[in-house]
């Protein structure tokens, strides 16, 4: 699987398991901050790919 495709999955997936979550618990327990975090760096991630290849173009 490519690097892109790669951080969609783990985004989405992040994404579902925070919504979830976010119906059964409050925002500030910790495991919902912990998910929110994972989804934040990998959103983060995802966009220095994008910005780093569209310099190579």
């Amino acid at each position: 699987m490519k690097r892109k495709e790669r951080l969609l999955y783990q985004i989405e997936e992040a994404r579902t398991e925070l919504n979830s979550l976010a119906k059964t618990k409050a925002l500030t327990e910790p495991q919902v901050l912990k998910v929110s975090r994972k989804l934040d760096i990998l959103l983060n991630e995802y966009n220095r790919y994008v910005k780093e290849d569209r310099g190579r173009t």
